[in-house]
């Protein structure tokens, strides 16, 4: 019998599917329902800070608004939950065919989740996604890919 943290752990990742359904069919209402009314999203474009469920979704529109079709995978995504809130992290990628017909594999990214239990399910209550940065040069380091193993961890 599973324990209620490995309920809630299975349905937090279902949510993360959805997400990733919801903007594979552009699907802004579907996408709504996976947020709180008050979400603060530390996105990729500016600005510094998205705050609302309609500002959320001007951002997922915008993004949209570049592809043609689109996909969101999420990989390594691990996800701790407790009675009434939740994280997830992992890393991300939007990829897809962009309007001029141009196929884009995207860039990864690395993407961390709060979640908040309201009623009987989990929304995503803050979400914030960033690039390493090279010091030295302070531009954003987009060619990286996810290892199987991090190379942060000991042998």
């Amino acid at each position: 019998m599973p324990t209620q943290h490995e309920v809630d752990e299975a349905a937090i990742r279902r949510q993360v599917d959805r997400l990733a359904y919801c903007l594979h069919a552009k699907d802004v209402e579907g996408l709504r329902r996976l947020y709180t009314t008050d979400v603060v999203s530390f996105d990729i474009d500016p600005p510094l800070q998205h705050v609302g469920l309609d500002a959320k979704m001007k951002n997922w529109e915008n993004a949209f608004a570049f592809f043609d079709e689109l996909a969101y995978e999420i990989r390594d995504f691990t996800v701790v939950a407790s009675d009434d809130v939740a994280f997830g992290h992992g890393f991300g990628r939007l990829s897809g065919t962009l309007k001029n017909g141009v196929a884009t594999s995207g860039m990864w990214v690395r993407a961390t989740f709060g979640f908040r239990r309201l009623g009987d399910g989990w929304v995503i209550a803050h979400d914030q996604v960033s690039v390493p940065l090279d010091i030295a040069t302070g531009n954003g380091v987009t060619d990286l890919e996810p290892a199987t193993r991090s190379t942060d961890e000991p042998e």
